[in-house]
């Protein structure tokens, strides 16, 4: 796989790219891709960091797997390609936002203007066998995604952490809370999110923050 990535991302992740259990991972997905569909397209598997360069970076939001549908998965997490149907998570996550700040719900799921503003969208699996959900964890990429989590809370300065159910929230301890805003609820998925996600206003918080930072706030 070419590792087409951001060149400011790549720099601060050289040392992860040079170790032996990236490679083997970086293996193991080019057999797949080679042998097997493999979702987001290969192209787009390092999307969320070329479209947030590092530098950039102001808010994390933290998914688990990529969608395992035909033309849904796009590198971005909770993001769905343009004439794909919005998926039920991110139904509630525009809900909050509607009721958050007061945004109109979007007739689309596409995710990309959050992330060219500095909101990197973060899977802790970037790739996924079609219809497989999950058949691609325990392979490298949390190893490498957790390293990435560490790099933006180390290098970076007053980052917001959004971690939206238990696996998210588990990725809490790699974030010193003194330097950066961790903001928790409960996962925005139909079967939980009546038991905590609804009324957090983690938008207007965001906003809130970054503004008191002196950084420009993420138009939603």
């Amino acid at each position: 796989m070419n590792l087409n990535i951001e060149a400011g991302w790549k720099q601060v992740l050289q040392s992860e790219f040079e170790q032996d259990y990236f490679k083997e991972l970086i293996e193991f997905v080019d057999t797949e891709y080679n042998t097997k569909t493999i979702y987001p397209p290969k192209s787009q598997v390092f999307n969320a960091f070329n479209l947030c360069p590092f530098k950039q970076t102001k808010v994390v939001i933290l998914g688990q797997d990529p969608y395992h549908g035909p033309d849904q998965a796009h590198g971005l997490c909770f993001s769905v390609n343009k004439g794909i149907k919005t998926p039920p998570s991110l139904v509630n996550i525009y809900k909050e936002l509607r009721t958050d700040i007061g945004i109109e719900i979007p007739s689309y799921g596409n995710l990309e203007h959050w992330a060219r503003q500095g909101v990197l969208l973060l899977n802790a699996t970037l790739t996924v066998e079609a219809t497989k959900a999950g058949s691609h964890q325990k392979k490298g990429w949390e190893q490498f995604t957790d390293a990435v989590i560490q790099t933006v809370a180390e290098q970076l300065d007053n980052v917001v952490f959004i971690l939206w159910g238990a696996y998210a929230q588990k990725k809490a301890k790699l974030v010193d809370n003194k330097k950066h805003l961790i903001l928790k609820s409960v996962h925005p998925s139909p079967l939980s999110a009546h038991r905590g996600f609804f009324g957090t206003k983690p938008f207007s918080q965001t906003n809130a923050y970054l503004a008191e930072k002196n950084k420009k706030a993420i138009n939603w």
